[in-house]
């Protein structure tokens, strides 16, 4: 480049050179010429320089000057990351510039130009045209300095400065740059030359291309150098302290101690020395442990001696701002007091009587006790029946902090005990996060959805649990990544499951089990009329003036368009119910909206879901069973038909292999007994049997249907009808003994809220009866059977006889002609007369 300018100075004399500036295009100032955008470079007048042409835009506009023999705009754009800027994303002002030589790349459309600026010129207007930007630019005349002697004191000190700015930035220049600069005596041509030359940033130079005062370019040039000079000085005296610092056997720390001085230059950030006396201090103030302030003190010994800006350096520091957000001796006042926790309860939940109960229990040994350890709850129940919501209320009847940790899906160890600190990215588990997000000892931690863990290569999480819940061991609970003793022996755990038989046995050893039972429709009801309703129209800034919900119409939005054992769905249509009703009012359709049993229909549309009511005339091959669901207890009509065949059995309705084996088992037993009921002893080849259980497309499985089956397939082989209003639900053997169910409580329901009078049970599930609720005891009687014989007595109409020919002839077993049972009971409904019922 100076080679270039030295030539143009040598082949033209001063005079001529200005001449050839100025005088270029003298009969008009305004030209229409193509535009060349450069990124972070700035051109200058009397300047030769060289530029490699990718852009279209440019490309275009430089095939342009060359086919017309025209010069080109050269200006820069504002904002170097823009790879294709529009004409408002330039800068208006440049330079006037000629092409002299252009080398094409042979691989690519891009070339390389030489071009020789003239000078300073404006953009009027710009409009792009052919794939190029084409502008009309006026030159701009410089305004010179008529006072010659301040002139001469202006051009020495840029002299001065230049020389002093170009000796220490070590830019390598020409060696007849400096006699180029003596000689010039233009000062005009003089700024823009050693502007060109410098390291100025883009911006400061487009500032020295737009000043056409030379006393001003002057002057603001001589201020940046200026400026320069002084971070140029500056950096030196830091490479001077930093080699002062540097002993001859320490050139690998070279780098460390640059960015110290340079930090402490700055005054941005601490020193390792100094960051880690913080941590020092904060570790005194914190009072901890003996054996906790020891290990994070020779953290912070080892901190001190790494350097600042390494990955170990950041390691430490966030394990110790881990460690120290930890409350390891800091607790909450605990406020044992019955009675506020049991207005708190009965604030918060309706109902669930037997569950407030345990729970007062459990605060009552806590206000006598306060330093009883390892009382783990594990609420068992279906979805939305407020698990969730009593461990809040117990968090705040017990004036403890409450944090959920939600283990729903986790299947990796390091999410319970976290991921050791050598790791990228590591972090501590999921109980020291809690721990952290409370900041007490002692608060209340809900592990919700313990039952829906999973384990894989990575490891069991429920392993992990087990010293968690552990009150013998949690009180040195070890986090990989703390890898410090934790204590969370202050800590009460509750947990919540769907279906404790997925919990580990290990893991349901450490908990007390509290089961909450589906909620009845009375408690539906009364839920949604003291908590549901008023949180909806609050939150859709309804009130009870403006809109009303009568009694019926919520029994017919619980049992028409929600089927659920807790009352999330029934939530979510009172919310539909307020939208709808808040539109009316915002729109003006009404001022009040009454909501009853005969118009939620044009609300919510055709009523979803119809109660199961079985058919109470008494049908054979028709037997009720009871399933239990995750979502609560469900009516099963089993349907047999005897077709005439080969002895096939046919099992449709989504059927799991459990179920299957049970009506296997309910078959073989038949044919064992098959003279006893008058049964044809070959059916078994000359008959087939269809069973199916309706709603085929929900897969069903579980052996408590047994009986149920064996019922429905004896009343179609014999044609004693089954009673209609008789549910049951057992386990059946191969010697026709009833084995006990779970899930009575759920099922139980299900067959009251289906109308059933009669529900038959395995003998070993009698003593759950008193536990069910009241509305279920008083309205439906239970029967304990021990034998298939006791199930046949109540379920069928008549008890087929083997010597009977006819079956017209026998006559119906009437309740006081049953055979006494020893073993037979019943709970609740009428007493009627029968011996062997209790």
């Amino acid at each position: 480049m100076f080679a270039l300018i030295m030539h143009l100075h040598r082949r033209y004399p001063p005079r001529q050179r200005k001449a050839f500036y100025i005088k270029m295009n003298d009969n008009s100032r305004k030209d229409m010429l193509p535009v060349v955008v450069l990124r972070e470079t700035v051109l200058f007048p009397h300047i030769t320089q060289q530029l490699d042409i990718v852009r279209k835009r440019s490309l275009a506009a430089v095939r342009s000057a060359l086919a017309s023999g025209q010069n080109v705009m050269v200006v820069m754009q504002r904002e170097p990351t823009d790879d294709e800027p529009d004409i408002i994303d330039i800068h208006t002002f440049g330079v006037i510039a000629t092409i002299r030589q252009v080398l094409k790349h042979p691989t690519s459309d891009s070339m390389r130009i030489h071009v020789e600026c003239h000078c300073r010129a404006k953009l009027d207007t710009a409009v792009e045209k052919d794939g190029m930007i084409m502008a009309i630019v006026s030159k701009e005349d410089e305004k010179e300095i008529e006072h010659s002697a301040f002139r001469r004191a202006l051009v020495r000190s840029l002299r001065d400065v230049s020389k002093q700015y170009f000796h220490l930035s070590g830019i390598k220049s020409n060696p007849g740059f400096f006699d180029l600069l003596a000689d010039t005596h233009d000062i005009g041509e003089l700024t823009d030359v050693i502007a060109h030359t410098s390291s100025l940033s883009g911006e400061n130079k487009q500032k020295l291309l737009e000043e056409t005062d030379h006393q001003d370019r002057c002057e603001l040039l001589i201020a940046l150098l200026h400026t320069e000079l002084e971070l140029l000085r500056l950096q030196k005296d830091i490479e001077a302290k930093v080699q002062q610092n540097i002993d001859k056997g320490q050139k690998d720390y070279y780098l460390r101690e640059q960015l110290k001085v340079i930090s402490e230059q700055l005054g941005d950030g601490d020193s390792p020395l100094e960051e880690s006396e913080e941590y020092r201090k904060k570790i005194e103030e914190a009072k901890l442990p003996e054996e906790i302030s020891e290990a994070l003190l020779a953290v912070c010994k080892k901190l001190a001696k790494l350097p600042q800006g390494s990955h170990e350096a950041a390691v430490e520091r966030n394990y110790l701002d881990t460690c120290l957000a930890l409350p390891w001796n800091k607790m909450s006042d605990e406020q044992a007091d019955v009675a506020n926790a049991a207005k708190v309860l009965d604030r918060d939940h309706y109902g669930m009587e037997k569950v407030k109960e345990r729970i007062l229990e459990f605060i009552a040994v806590r206000s006598l006790a306060p330093d009883i350890k390892g009382q783990i709850i594990c609420l068992v129940g279906p979805p939305g029946v407020g698990k969730t919501s009593i461990a809040r209320s117990v968090a705040e009847a017990l004036g403890r902090k409450y944090v959920r940790v939600s283990l729903g899906g986790v299947h990796d160890e390091a999410d319970i005990r976290g991921h050791r600190k050598t790791y990228i990215g590591a972090m501590p588990g999921r109980i020291s996060h809690a721990l952290k997000l409370a900041g007490t000892s002692n608060p209340l931690i809900l592990l919700d959805e313990i039952d829906k863990l999973a384990s894989d290569f990575r490891g069991d999480p429920t392993s992990a649990l087990l010293e968690v819940l552990d009150p013998e061991q949690n009180s040195t609970f070890h986090d990989h990544y703390i890898d410090l003793p934790i204590d969370l022996s202050q800590v009460m755990f509750i947990t919540t499951a769907n279906d404790f038989s997925r919990i580990p046995g290990p893991l349901t050893d450490r908990m007390e089990v509290i089961e909450l039972p589906s909620y009845t429709l009375e408690e539906k009801v009364n839920i949604a009329k003291k908590h549901l309703l008023k949180k909806q129209l609050t939150r859709h800034g309804l009130s009870g003036k403006t809109m009303r919900v009568s009694s019926k119409a919520l029994v017919t939005l619980i049992d028409g368009y929600t089927r659920e054992a807790g009352v999330r769905s029934l939530e979510r249509e009172i919310a539909s119910l307020c939208r709808k009703a808040a539109k009316m009012i915002a729109s003006g359709e009404a001022a009040r909206v009454s909501i009853t049993d005969k118009n939620i229909p044009d609300f919510l549309g055709p009523i979803k879901y119809k109660r199961d009511q079985p058919d109470k005339k008494p049908a054979p091959g028709l037997a009720n069973g009871l399933a239990w669901t995750s979502v609560g207890g469900t009516m099963l009509e089993i349907e047999t038909a005897i077709l005439e065949g080969s002895g096939k059995i046919e099992l449709t309705g989504s059927l799991g292999d459990v179920m299957k084996e049970s009506a296997h088992a309910a078959i073989s037993y038949i044919r064992m007994r098959a003279a006893d009921w008058g049964i044809d002893p070959t059916f078994y080849k000359t008959k087939d049997i269809h069973i199916h259980i309706p709603e085929g497309a929900t897969p069903k499985d579980g052996p408590s249907a047994g009986i149920t089956l064996a019922t429905a397939i004896i009343s179609a082989l014999t044609g004693a009808p089954v009673r209609g209003d008789v549910a049951m639900t057992g386990e059946i053997t191969l010697r026709g003994r009833v084995l006990a169910i779970g899930g009575l409580r759920e099922k139980s329901m299900a067959a009251y809220v289906a109308g059933i009078k009669k529900v038959i049970i395995p003998k070993d599930n009698y003593p759950e009866v008193s536990q069910l609720c009241d509305a279920v005891r008083e309205n439906v009687e239970f029967v304990a059977a021990e034998k298939l014989d006791e199930v046949l007595a109540h379920a069928l109409t008549y008890i087929p006889a083997a010597s009977s020919t006819d079956r017209k002839e026998e006559t119906a077993v009437k309740k006081a002609e049953l055979p006494k049972l020893p073993f037979v009971h019943k709970i609740g409904g009428k007493n009627e007369a029968g011996e062997g019922l209790v």
